[in-house]
């Protein structure tokens, strides 16, 4: 008897193929062919499940996308939990936690973060990636957002801060710190990271 493949789930075998390839060597370097070699696939087997080198490349980002907001998710639930709501201070460090898993600060999320910094470097020349790096950084925006309308609502944010402006403070000062501790790894420890987001947040509350 044939053995049945889970489409889905060489799908995401494939697209986890493409992080450890553009991780290692660059998103140039994830042509099919490479990214068929690392998944132990034949390139046949690729284009089976995908039409071409972009579709591949937008299932990556949905698919790491999907993975951190996995991540995100888990600890939303945690600030809004009814039974046991936390307390103010224990808010802003879930919030902290919370945006730290867009930061590099252990393997798997620095992988994720050269991968993001890859994309969004490549759809800036090719529009097929564009609307979905777009999407990414709304979805970062919103993130932002949402974490500050909720500082507000509790009494954590100064009611002379503009939520807008600040949300995309916030949104440059990740940005900043994700690129820095990628590009620069023995420079910016993951204490500094966590050091460097708590000051900031706790220079916008009353």
């Amino acid at each position: 008897m044939p053995k049945i493949v889970d489409a889905g789930e060489r799908r995401r075998a494939v697209a986890e193929a493409v992080f450890r390839v553009v991780g290692r060597d660059g998103l140039e370097q994830a042509s099919l062919r490479n990214v068929a070699a690392e998944a132990g696939l034949a390139i046949g087997s690729v284009r089976h499940y995908f039409d071409g080198h972009d579709e591949l490349m937008v299932f990556a980002m949905r698919e790491m996308s999907a993975r951190v907001i996995g991540r995100l998710d888990a600890h939303a639930e945690r600030l809004m939990d009814p039974s046991a709501p936390p307390t103010p201070d224990e808010q802003r460090e879930i919030a902290v936690r919370m945006l730290a898993e867009l930061l590099p600060l252990d393997d798997e999320r620095r992988t994720e973060v050269i991968v993001w910094l890859s994309f969004v470097a490549a759809a800036r020349t090719r529009p097929g990636l564009r609307a979905h790096a777009d999407e990414l950084y709304d979805g970062l925006l919103a993130l932002t957002t949402r974490i500050l309308e909720g500082a507000r609502r509790s009494g954590r944010l100064r009611q002379d801060r503009d939520v807008t402006l600040e949300a995309r403070r916030l949104c440059a000062l990740l940005d900043g710190l994700a690129m820095q501790a990628a590009f620069h790894p023995g420079r910016l420890d993951a204490d500094t990271i966590l050091g460097v987001l708590r000051t900031h947040l706790a220079a916008l509350a009353p």
